[in-house]
């Protein structure tokens, strides 16, 4: 919170068109500050060591104290290269003002702020998943982000001018006002819930409405019984979730769009007239609350959500390929994780081995077998339906974009179990 607030030394302007505009709430993110860049080096670093994991590329065995230690390692030197490099694109693309305008000095000046703050951001993280708290730093980054978003635009008490005159950012705060000065009543209402230049009364009901389905598909679970070898009659239930891999889907999708947004964006201002950058993504300047950028052409236009809709009748192809893209891209990324993470069936039955502890009703040497007929199925499935849980909040029109909501129900809710079971063991041990 403190680096999303402390401006950026050597800036020149920051009036142009804004690459993450799309994802700034999901990446933790805040322009024109140190925490330009947010969590994008580390997530971007994640998913590409996942999918050279995955692929078969890098051969690494979770298992082994020595491999696993190499791999975080690499993972977060990847982290370093890749917030440095795009804080040099950042520079470079004339975000900050003309290399010639802000001077050499300042550009590097920009280019070590950055990294710097990249550098906090891997620190952070390596801290928390060490121990020293609950859950992961990307994990608490993103929630914290995304919670400020959305109660800043139900309660904002800033002044913006509109053609019904001036009139609050914030709906709730809006309402309130509307109902104080106009003497129509209706009229008032009828704007607060459906006004377009500012976030609306229907915006909040969407987005709270999204929060209770979410933590209602978290309670969807399969529970397998399992009993000790060692202690006999001792017997427990080991819970499969439908969000089995819970959130990760959908960050590491959030992650691909995003820097395939920042790359189009970079090579469609320099290379405007280039067939294969056309191809990859056309974007058009735009003002909504301030100079954002949107693709109107190429794949990037195709992978955007759309506004609202309206755009399944003036467009239904492109909301048929973001629709498949959207499920595609998380079932792949939900199945390939647990390959990697050591949440797959065979990981999860040595587990279980070492525990001395068997499936009810199996055999040890079915026991792999017998978990594969529910985890991957969880895996593909549950990420699938994150996908579509975060189109329905998009065309919804939730507050912070349905990916943000999502995240953010899932991380709160993981946060209340890890609570919940840190309280349970405090209360064992006395």
């Amino acid at each position: 919170l403190i680096c999303c607030q402390i401006p950026i030394y050597g800036v020149y302007r920051t009036s142009s068109a804004d690459p993450f505009y799309w994802m700034r709430v999901i990446l933790a993110s805040n322009r024109g500050t140190l925490m330009e860049l947010g969590i994008s080096p580390v997530v971007t670093s994640g998913m590409v060591m996942q999918l050279l994991v995955g692929t078969r590329i890098l051969d690494v065995d979770m298992s082994i104290p020595q491999d696993k230690k190499l791999y975080e390692g690499a993972e977060k030197l990847l982290s370093l290269l890749i917030a440095f490099c795009e804080a040099f694109a950042y520079v470079w693309s004339g975000m900050y003002g003309d290399i010639s305008s802000i001077g050499a000095g300042n550009a590097i000046l920009i280019i070590l702020q950055l990294t710097f703050a990249g550098i906090i951001v891997i620190l952070l993280d390596e801290m928390l998943e060490s121990g020293y708290g609950l859950g992961s730093g990307i994990s608490l980054f993103i929630a914290t982000n995304i919670c400020e978003n959305i109660m800043w635009r139900a309660f904002s008490p800033i002044t913006i001018r509109s053609e019904s005159g001036t009139e609050f950012e914030g709906a709730v705060i809006s309402l309130l006002h509307l109902l104080l000065t106009r003497p129509n009543k209706l009229s008032a209402l009828h704007h607060a819930f459906y006004r377009t230049n500012s976030p609306n009364l229907n915006n909040l009901f969407a987005t709270v409405l999204v929060f209770l389905i979410v933590i209602y598909f978290q309670g969807f679970k399969v529970q397998l019984n399992i009993k000790s070898q060692k202690v006999r009659g001792y017997q427990t239930d080991f819970d499969i979730k439908l969000f089995y891999t819970s959130n990760i889907p959908i960050i590491l999708q959030t992650a691909l769009v995003s820097n395939l947004y920042f790359l189009s964006q970079i090579l469609y201002k320099r290379f405007k007239g280039n067939f294969f950058v056309k191809i990859l993504g056309q974007w058009q300047d735009v003002e909504l609350g301030g100079a954002e950028s949107v693709p109107i052409g190429g794949l990037a236009y195709y992978i955007s959500p759309p506004r609202d809709f309206g755009d399944i009748i003036r467009d239904p192809i492109h909301v048929l390929m973001y629709f498949g893209f959207v499920l595609l891209t998380c079932a792949f990324f939900s199945k390939t994780w647990i390959e990697i993470s050591g949440q797959s069936a065979k990981d999860v039955a040595k587990r279980l081995k070492d525990q001395d502890m068997t499936l009810a009703g199996h055999r040890d040497t079915s026991m792999v077998k017998e978990l594969s007929r529910y985890i991957p199925v969880a895996a593909a499935f549950g990420g699938m339906c994150i996908g579509v849980l975060t189109i329905v909040a998009d065309f919804m029109g939730a507050i912070g974009s349905g990916t943000g909501i999502l995240l953010a129900v899932t991380i709160i809710y993981g946060y209340f179990d890890m609570f919940n079971k840190e309280k349970a063991d405090v209360m064992d041990i006395f």
